[in-house]
Order: structure tokens, then C-alpha cells, then sequence
């Protein structure tokens, strides 16, 4: 889908961020497969949701059944519809904030600022460069722009639900109509 471009080209971007950042430090991120206590049942934006359920239409027909079922049964903060066997069967086309999670994470709270990090990870260090830092305002910044963006393509005045979906809800989606596909 080629209006999903943009926000291939911003996951390419807070990729190769991630990757400099998980390279240098890696003897300090505990962070590895099959470690999902944090996979949660979040909320996305529009173009996010989109990009899982065109993604969710590449993988074979009984998987696709099998997430659908279990986004159909998800609630507001229950583990994450999309794992299975503690693995995100979508992680290929994983939203944002799954990419970013667990690397340290640069949060504007009013005039200060402070630096969130899986507990885990980053033991018995100090203080980070700047460098190694993720600045969430900036990459919200960013992904709300993609966002609007792709909204106006896709003819929508506004996304719906002040523009974020529950995965569960994404999971479910006709990607041609942002209608739901599967009822919940």
C-alpha cells in the first residue's frame, strides 16, 4: 500500500536509531525474544493500525483466523493480541512504541525532563549520552504528522477516535475501507 510509505520511511528512521543505540549498549539490554511482559494491549495510530492489518493479510489463513479470534476477545490492558507463543507474529510491522521499548526514552514532563528504560536493561549505568537517547516528543511529533498525513490521503477528514485504535481493533480492519472486518 503506497500511501503507507511515509511511515515506512520514519520505522526505517527510529530503526537505525534503535539499532546504533541496542549495538553500543548491548552487554546492558536484558530486552531479547520471548521476553513479552511488556507486550501489552495498546492503542495506535490510524496509519499504524493499517500497517498491521496489511501486514496480518501476508501471514497464512489460520494464523490470520487465530489473531483475529484472539483480538476479538482482547480487553483494554491485557496482554497483547498479537503474541503467540510469546513472540509478536507481526514484529516485522510492529508499531512504534514496540520498537522503542525498553531503550532509554527522553519524556518532556512539563519544564523537566527525565529518561524511562525497561528496568532490566541499562544496569549499573549512570548517566547516557544524549545520543542514546529516543526523544519522545520529537518521534510523536513526527508520527502525528505521518499520521495526518495519511488520513488526508486516504480521504478522512480526521481519523476516528482522536486518531488512535486499539490493536485489537487493528487486527480487525478491512485495510480499504477502515472498517471492521471481523466483529468483536
Amino acid at each position: 500500500m503506497e500511501s503507507l510509505n511515509n511511515y515506512r520511511s520514519l520505522l526505517a528512521k527510529v530503526d537505525e536509531l534503535a539499532a546504533v543505540i541496542s549495538s553500543k549498549y548491548a552487554s546492558h539490554i536484558a530486552c531479547h525474544a520471548g521476553c513479552d511482559g511488556c507486550c501489552r494491549h495498546l492503542t495506535l495510530s490510524l496509519v499504524e493500525g493499517v500497517a498491521l492489518a496489511v501486514a496480518l493479510k501476508e501471514l497464512p489463513s489460520d494464523q490470520v483466523g487465530y489473531l483475529r479470534e484472539r483480538a476479538a476477545k482482547a480487553a483494554d490492558d491485557s496482554p497483547c493480541p498479537l503474541l503467540m507463543d510469546g513472540l509478536c507474529a507481526l514484529y516485522a510491522a510492529r508499531p512504534l512504541i514496540c520498537r522503542t521499548h525498553g531503550l532509554p526514552i527522553l519524556i518532556a514532563e512539563g519544564e523537566s525532563r527525565r529518561v524511562d528504560f525497561c528496568p532490566r536493561n541499562f544496569q549499573g549505568i549512570d548517566s547516557l549520552p544524549g545520543s542514546a537517547l529516543i526523544d519522545l516528543e520529537r518521534l510523536n511529533t513526527s508520527l502525528a504528522a505521518v499520521n495526518a498525513l495519511f488520513a488526508k490521503t486516504a480521504g478522512m477528514a480526521f481519523p476516528p477516535m482522536d486518531g488512535r485504535i486499539p490493536i485489537a481493533d487493528a487486527l480487525l480492519l478491512d485495510v480499504w475501507t477502515f472498517q471492521p472486518a471481523y466483529v468483536r
